[in-house]
């Protein structure tokens, strides 16, 4: 049988402290990454998985022989608005440039730059530190009362919990908070919406209207916050993982990674 190798980036955040505690309980190595090359001797580790931002996951993926599963960038936009209770555009950086009113944007699956309320398309960044075909996510300004953070295994909630409470951040267990069946209620109705097996979905209660999905993660970048720590490792094990073990039915939503040409 072959032993499972969780990989972590040389920044190790608390949450990859507690993923880490977690993986050497049940008997799987650790091991941290201490710069952005992988050594010799863990390329194409057998039963590899990996904990890390999107950046370093680039960087390290196709060494290590991993798929990084992650919902499709335009997985938001496509939800009907019942879900949504906004409205959500997938663009370019070009074109949201040419926006005139305020706008919360955001790259769909990386950090390339800030996700927050831009006044207006003029304050993105312009074309010297983002190319105009860059993709992102442009959507109606909202407020949540409550945001949650749901770690999802073939549809189903593993683990939760919320993390922000009027736009601060609240950190409690789904089983300690009042609105836990409301949260579970709703998760019910992301199951068969195109997401792979193994995600992280945030969703929230907006403040004037009801529950709404907040956004789509990637397991294997994604805080744990008050969630049950074995549970989110189930995840981030199934999201991360040697590209052999894929199901054909992830396969359509493994991150394209760059190769990585070395000196």
């Amino acid at each position: 049988m072959t032993t499972r190798t969780l990989f972590l980036s040389p920044r190790v955040t608390a949450t990859g402290h507690a993923l880490a505690d977690a993986a050497r309980r049940r008997g799987t190595r650790v091991e941290t990454l201490h710069d952005w090359r992988v050594p010799v001797r863990e390329r194409a580790s057998a039963g590899a998985s990996l904990y890390a931002g999107p950046l370093f996951a680039d960087a390290v993926a196709r060494e290590l022989g991993l798929g990084l599963l992650e919902a499709p960038q335009d997985w938001l936009a496509r939800l009907p608005h019942e879900l949504t209770l906004r409205d959500v555009q997938f663009t370019t950086i070009g074109e949201a440039r040419q926006l005139r009113r305020p706008a919360f944007v955001k790259p769909p699956n990386d950090k390339s730059f800030p996700a927050r309320v831009y006044p207006d398309g003029s304050r993105l960044p312009g074309p010297d530190a983002a190319d105009d075909d860059v993709p992102v996510l442009v959507s109606d300004v909202v407020t949540f009362a409550l945001e949650y953070r749901l770690f999802l295994l073939d549809g189903e909630v593993r683990t939760a919990s919320r993390y922000a409470a009027g736009g601060e951040l609240d950190v409690a267990p789904l089983a300690a908070d009042p609105r836990r069946s409301e949260v579970l209620s709703f998760a019910g109705h992301l199951v068969d919406r195109g997401l792979p097996s193994a995600v992280v979905v945030d969703v929230g209660l907006l403040a004037d209207s009801g529950w709404a999905v907040v956004e789509a993660n990637a397991a294997w970048a994604s805080g744990h916050y008050a969630c049950d720590v074995d549970a989110a490792l189930d995840v981030v094990l199934r999201a991360a993982r040697p590209e052999g073990e894929f199901a054909p039915a992830d396969r359509r939503f493994r991150r394209p990674t760059p190769a990585v040409i070395r000196d």
